[in-house]
């Protein structure tokens, strides 16, 4: 039998580290520390785990393909994809708002979108995706537009529409014209609500496309952790973000709930 493998966007610190931690004490594969550099792992080895390490920055599309080309080659694909890469601008940053909105979304959704793209092909059946949104999807969200609400809950909006209202966000946002556009006024929590609607996308394709594979992909919310992004303040540490992250990524062989859905502490949310 091949070796099975997890991949983690993002896990050189914070959640992502600690969905490492998680996974190499209960996951029985190969654990893949992914970022710009691999200094983590050495911290997860003093802790007698044994992650291992591959270069993916992914706001680089050929370090997206790279990493994509290695694990296809080395492990014929992935049994566990974990997107939790991600940046946010803290709310005393004085960047005008239109930057915050480029450079959030970019990360966010557009390069978490490039990982899906390259990877989503390369999940092997009863594979788990889990892509890492926030509580404030689901309160940004409430703060749209009903004619934008309308499209995010709709079960026929594609990827090409929700990639064109997202860079409709940030063009607006660029302009000052987010507001008169039916947006809220915080570019973190759109690009959540679009990582989640994806993560809808992405389960209603693999449903038609890959209906015997057994594949489920989930977004979740971690909840409020002690991160470089959340207030030193937050209830969590980056160890109890993790549960719900590893619930999701380690559904037992067979199960087929949950999919396609926003989940937070290990409980599928209403969106």
């Amino acid at each position: 039998m091949s070796t099975k493998v997890a991949v983690v966007t993002g896990s050189n610190k914070g959640i992502g580290l600690a969905i490492v931690r998680a996974l190499c004490k209960q996951f029985n594969g190969d654990v893949y520390v992914t970022s710009r550099d691999g200094a983590s792992a050495n911290l997860l080895n003093s802790e007698g785990l044994k992650p291992k390490f591959h270069q993916l920055d992914i706001n680089d599309l050929n370090s997206i393909k790279n990493a994509a080309a290695y694990f296809k080659g080395k492990y014929d694909g992935v049994d566990i994809l974990i997107n939790n890469a991600g940046t946010a601008f803290k709310a005393s940053d004085t960047t005008p708002f239109g930057v915050q909105a480029e450079v959030t979304l970019r990360t966010n959704f557009f390069a978490t979108r490039d990982v899906l793209t390259h990877f989503l092909p390369l999940v092997k059946a009863g594979g788990r995706v889990v892509n890492v949104s926030s509580m404030l999807s689901a309160s940004g969200l409430k703060q749209c537009s009903p004619e934008l609400q309308q499209r995010f809950h709709s079960e026929d909006i594609t990827e090409d529409e929700l990639v064109a209202l997202m860079q409709r966000f940030v063009d607006e946002a660029k302009k000052g014209e987010h507001k008169q556009g039916g947006w809220p006024d915080m570019s973190y929590a759109v690009s959540k609500i679009g990582v989640t609607v994806l993560s809808m996308i992405h389960a209603r394709h693999l449903s038609k496309e890959r209906p015997k594979d057994g594949i489920l992909i989930n977004a979740c919310c971690p909840g409020w952790v002690r991160t470089e992004i959340a207030a030193p303040g937050a209830p969590k540490s980056p160890d109890e973000g993790a549960i719900t992250p590893v619930y999701l990524a380690l559904l037992a062989p067979g199960a087929t709930e949950p999919h396609g859905k926003y989940v937070s502490d290990k409980e599928v949310q209403p969106w």
